[in-house]
């Protein structure tokens, strides 16, 4: 049995191009140790806290989204919200979540319904490989949170 390294998503609102186009559909690849310990050499992110580092991971992992072949930091800063949170989370579930982690993102993300104007998300299963308990990845939900406590410092 080998090991699943690419799942499919589908992005609650989708990626508007500069044409106009919506990309929605997209793979995602497991992450590497260099996935993540890379961009920390990138002389446009400060540390380990930067909000421009999960920017830079994500832009690494997604491989196809909808047609655009090649996913660039660029293109990842241009998501909405909801969709980089939604690839954030997709993120850990893939890389750190256990089958049944996974299994319960899909069932909330398709029980939660399409936001207007776009489908349910479907992803592909996790194999049973992967373990249940593993070190705190760089695009964890507490990274997230980094990015709540600046929307509320601003208010």
């Amino acid at each position: 049995m080998s090991l699943k390294t690419r799942y499919e998503f589908t992005l609650p609102r989708g990626y508007v191009d500069r044409d106009g186009g919506l990309h929605r559909d997209g793979v995602m690849r497991l992450a590497t140790a260099r996935d993540e310990l890379e961009p920390l050499r990138d002389p446009t992110i400060s540390g380990p806290d930067d909000p421009r580092l999960t920017i830079v991971v994500l832009a690494r992992v997604v491989e196809t989204l909808g047609s655009l072949d090649l996913v660039t930091p660029h293109d990842i800063e241009g998501l909405f919200a909801a969709d980089l949170a939604y690839l954030q989370d997709f993120y850990g579930v893939i890389n750190f979540g256990s089958q049944e982690e996974f299994d319960e993102f899909v069932a909330a993300q398709q029980g939660a319904g399409p936001l207007p104007g776009s489908e349910p998300v479907v992803a592909a299963p996790i194999p049973a490989e992967v373990p249940d308990e593993v070190p705190t990845p760089v695009l964890s939900r507490p990274g997230r949170a980094s990015i709540e406590e600046i929307r509320t410092e601003a208010r």
